[in-house]
């Protein structure tokens, strides 16, 4: 029989609680020190695209990605062998989003007032220990399927709490580190290594399931984030922290305020909150399709755990393609909102057309597709909101930018859990409907001048 990991006499224990208590003391320690390096550092100057700053924030997030990806598909393989729960999945997708969507304005006025590269840090830390200690209780406790669960939601809330800060705080932070006229490369690279590392956790993850189990993967991806965080910590970052308030009120009111001018901001861009809106009606009705993919690969398919990475490594490979796309390419703003039209309308055809497909073959080309067209209105719309924001907006607005754009995602994957189970997995029926829906909201927007002026705006 395996050792028990967290089996450990009172000794141990105390021991433990020490060293828990050591390296939060550190990790507080690393916070003061890099919410105030920024403004210790002297202005880097930056010429090329792939700098040193830039090559270790890329380096980290490309391997924590690689591991969070293999994390999800172990998450919710294993949910679904063990509960066979749409509904449940589909729950636990929501409370992994929905922080993002409720603070995440608020993230974004943190990003702005304080180090964005100490946030990065502490964020990376935080969901590597969270995951470690996940994986150590699944390693003890394996056939304690509702502790399991719990811990699952229980992290899966902790890294949307985190997710809220950390997103536009990378986000506001690329500008920074690469020069102007290379920020849609930088922004397709990122993306790119987002992309890369999702298609070989995707790929390989499946296959990894089956011979690792799911601890060792929770235990993997518990380790990049580490790795990091460490990457992280050598980042030069010229931008100076704002810290001027020295009450609780009175840096609550301050976050009160710059969200309220990061709204007041959005609303006065002609036509952005239009699209924010187009974004959070495409991301609702997006998701049944994404939470029942693994019973569209089982039920549909009739394929096993490997065939759910292959699928998910497909809208990577695909989504890659896009940004590679994008950044080799200069399209004039003119012509901008065709293209994203064409892209958002070709994403609701493609979702469509795969429900009644049976073909594993035929599903990896189509879900690449569907990469391939979402890949490309990503770094189109994050380019434009990176170059036409201030910097002292910049992250508010990026925050806004993703918490109003994925407001309804996790509703999103609510409904689709319900639905999955409601019909009995009906997955054409499903997936049929969600591609309409889709089309008729691209069609309804892209009738609005407001919203063509937005995409191409300059």
């Amino acid at each position: 029989m395996a050792r028990n990991p967290l089996a450990t006499d009172r000794r141990q224990s105390t021991g433990r609680e020490i060293s828990s208590y050591v390296f939060f003391k550190k990790a507080l320690t690393l916070y003061s020190a890099t919410a105030n390096m920024d403004s210790e550092r002297d202005l880097v100057p930056r010429t090329a695209l792939m700098n040193r700053d830039f090559i270790l924030l890329w380096q980290g997030q490309l391997v924590s990605q690689l591991g969070n990806q293999a994390f999800a598909l172990a998450m919710m393989y294993w949910l679904m062998e063990t509960t066979g729960s749409a509904s449940l999945m589909g729950l636990l997708m929501m409370v992994s989003l929905l922080p993002g969507v409720v603070i995440g304005p608020f993230g974004g006025a943190l990003v702005d007032r304080h180090s964005r590269l100490g946030i990065i840090i502490i964020s990376d830390l935080v969901r590597g220990v969270a995951v470690v200690l996940l994986a150590g209780a699944v390693f003890a406790n394996p056939r304690d399927s509702r502790l399991i669960v719990g811990l699952l939601f229980a992290v899966g809330l902790l890294g949307g709490l985190v997710n809220a800060a950390f997103q536009p705080a990378i986000a506001a932070a690329i500008p920074e580190l690469v020069p102007s006229e290379k920020l849609a490369a930088a922004n397709a690279l990122n993306q790119f290594s987002v992309q890369a590392s999702m298609l070989l956790g995707q790929a390989a993850g499946g296959l990894l399931y089956r011979l690792l189990g799911a601890a060792r993967l929770f235990f993997i991806d518990g380790a990049t984030f580490l790795f990091a965080a460490v990457s992280s910590s050598f980042i030069r970052l010229s931008r100076k922290a704002t810290r001027e308030e020295r009450t609780a009120r009175q840096v609550l009111a301050a976050y009160v305020r710059d969200t309220a001018d990061g709204i007041r901001y959005v609303r006065s861009r002609s036509g952005m909150l239009s699209f924010l809106v187009v974004a959070a009606g495409i991301n609702f009705f997006a998701m049944p399709v994404i939470v029942l993919l693994p019973f569209y690969v089982a039920d549909r398919l009739l394929r096993d755990s490997a065939w759910y990475g292959f699928l998910l490594a497909a809208l990577g490979a695909g989504s890659l393609l896009g940004y590679l796309l994008v950044g080799s390419i200069s399209i004039a703003g003119r012509r901008r909102p065709l293209i994203i039209t064409s892209a958002l309308l070709g994403t609701a055809l493609l979702l469509a057309m795969a429900g009644p497909v049976r073909n594993p073959f035929l599903a990896l080309a189509l879900f690449a597709c569907v990469g391939t067209c979402m890949g490309a209105v990503n770094i189109f719309v994050l380019t434009l909101i990176q170059i036409t924001t201030p910097d002292e907006m910049r992250g508010r607005t990026t925050a806004l930018v993703i918490a109003l754009s994925g407001a309804a995602t996790p509703f999103g994957m609510v409904l689709g859990g319900f639905l999955g189970d409601a019909t009995g997995k009906n997955i054409p029926a499903i997936y049929i409907l969600s591609g309409v829906l889709i089309t008729l909201i691209v069609l309804s927007a892209a009738a609005r001048p407001a919203f063509r002026r937005f995409l191409a705006s300059e």
